[in-house]
């Protein structure tokens, strides 16, 4: 499965963005589909993720519960990070990733990574 990341960029604090992935696999709605985030200078953490099939379950870290949200469009192949009211402490690369296993929070439950896309927040 080959994922492809977009939606980043720089956005002033309490702006959104739309973080969109893209992916190859035909069988991308058997996926548990997650998003994590690497700060500069930290390690890479778990944001949120979605349950595979009809997404139906979800969870999130809970840094970003209440202004993250996470979905999927199965017929598009396309998994979405939808962030409001963003906060420098929310700046990093994100990456989106794929499991064969379920939904998690451990990253290395995940197969397949994008290449990430950089979200920048300015205060």
């Amino acid at each position: 499965v080959q994922l492809q990341a977009s939606g980043g960029g720089l956005v002033q604090a309490g702006g959104s963005l739309r973080l969109s992935c893209a992916a190859s696999e035909r069988t991308f709605s058997a996926y548990g589909l997650g998003w994590f985030r690497q700060a500069p200078g930290a390690e890479r953490e778990f944001v949120a993720v979605i349950s595979s099939w009809s997404g139906s379950n979800t969870d999130y870290a809970d840094s970003v519960k209440g202004r993250f949200s996470i979905s999927r469009d199965n017929a598009k192949n396309t998994l979405y990070l939808q962030t409001n009211s963003l906060k420098p402490e929310d700046t990093g690369v994100y990456y989106c990733a794929a499991s064969r296993r379920g939904w998690c929070q451990s990253e290395d439950k995940y197969d397949y990574w994008g290449q990430g896309t950089l979200v920048t927040v300015s205060s």
